[in-house]
């Protein structure tokens, strides 16, 4: 059985988010007199707390990512300090910087000496949202900073940070957010969520129903089925048509999971992934998902099953964990597309589809 708390990544205690968006109004009603001159993009950082574990899984045939390699589970470090999800392609991984500089003034980092040097660890993954504002509008080290520094539990999602200028197929794509609480079997008590940047080639809504790809799901959406012309006027809309494309974000739990584990949740996520857009993981993607591990919370240990000898003890654990991380990256997406407005022309499934609201 899963319970909804939040819904947000951070109910996992410790995970705090801050975004930072640069959206201009000529851009969102398309009136520019200057084509390219404007700004649709931003920063999202998902800040981990201290001694969490952190791993990451790159499936898509086109990533733009920073310090994914330190994250194997055979190298050295063992966590990040900071995870940087932006826009602005490859141009964008500048915004870690201003992370990596903000992170160093609070002392938080690898310790490297006795006098107080430290090096913090700061992952970051890109998507390609160029076309939607102007090419040279990008995030940069403020960027990075900023979002940084308004990093809370409660934070805006849709057309927001790194969702700004996303598209989703041929709508409005954005920043989307989930979690789950496991209320029994063998992970009973833990958390897991996830954070996702919505910016995919492929479509989140099933151009025949006009709904999300999962039907069985529709009621944590709080949608209903839409009117038949608006289904058509959907299917009628031209496709995406840039070349680059991403979807990239975090999974979370509050279980203590060793590396290898932490990106077995990772890559568990990415089958939620598949699940909410078709097609996913394509040459044209750059799909990648990092994943967090607190262990700021124990299973119940009377929900614990007995494993034969040789084989890991918490391997049920990790399973339950697995399917959770899969459902909440759905989820995640699902919601990315369902709350972000129109932005320069593409339009917003709230605005495509309104009768699907209904139920909300």
């Amino acid at each position: 059985m899963l319970t909804r708390p939040g819904d947000r990544i951070t109910d996992i205690a410790g995970i705090t988010v801050g975004n930072h968006t640069r959206l201009d109004d000529d851009v969102v009603l398309g009136t520019l007199t200057e084509p390219g001159t404007g700004w649709a993009t931003g920063t999202t950082v998902v800040v981990v707390p201290d001694g969490a574990t952190t791993a990451v899984d790159v499936r898509g045939g086109g990533p733009g990512t920073r310090e994914t390699d330190l994250l194997d589970p055979v190298n050295t470090v063992r966590g990040a300090h900071a995870i940087v999800l932006c826009g602005g392609s490859a141009y964008g991984l500048a915004a870690a910087d201003g992370v990596m500089a903000e992170l160093e003034r609070d002392g938080r980092g690898i310790g490297m000496d006795l006098l107080g040097h430290t090096v913090p660890i700061v992952p970051a993954a890109v998507i390609f949202d160029l076309p939607v504002g102007g090419w040279t509008q990008r995030p940069d080290v403020s960027f990075g900073a900023a979002a940084y520094r308004s990093a809370a539990a409660d934070f805006a999602i849709g057309t927001a940070g790194a969702g700004t200028g996303a598209r989703a197929g041929a709508l409005k794509g954005g920043l989307g957010t989930s979690s789950i609480r496991l209320a029994d079997g063998p992970a009973r008590g833990l958390t897991v969520g996830a954070l996702v940047v919505a910016n995919p080639v492929g479509a989140v809504i099933d151009p025949v129903t006009g709904l999300p790809w999962r039907g069985d799901d529709l009621a944590h959406h709080g949608l209903v089925p839409p009117d038949p012309g608006e289904v058509a006027a959907y299917a009628a809309l031209d496709a995406k048509g840039t070349a680059l494309n991403t979807t990239i974000g975090v999974v979370a739990t509050d279980a203590a999971l060793p590396v290898a584990a932490t990106r077995r949740l990772a890559m568990s996520g990415h089958d939620g992934l598949a699940r909410a857009v078709r097609p996913a993981h394509s040459p044209l993607d750059g799909d990648t998902l990092f994943a967090v591990a607190t262990g700021g919370v124990a299973a119940d240990p009377g929900a614990a099953v007995p494993m034969p000898p040789g084989m890991d003890p918490d391997a049920p654990v990790i399973a339950a964990l697995c399917e959770a991380a899969a459902t909440a990256v759905q989820r995640a997406v699902v919601s990315a597309v369902l709350a972000a407005t129109s932005v320069a022309g593409v339009p917003a499934y709230r605005d495509v589809l309104p009768s699907a609201w209904a139920a909300r």
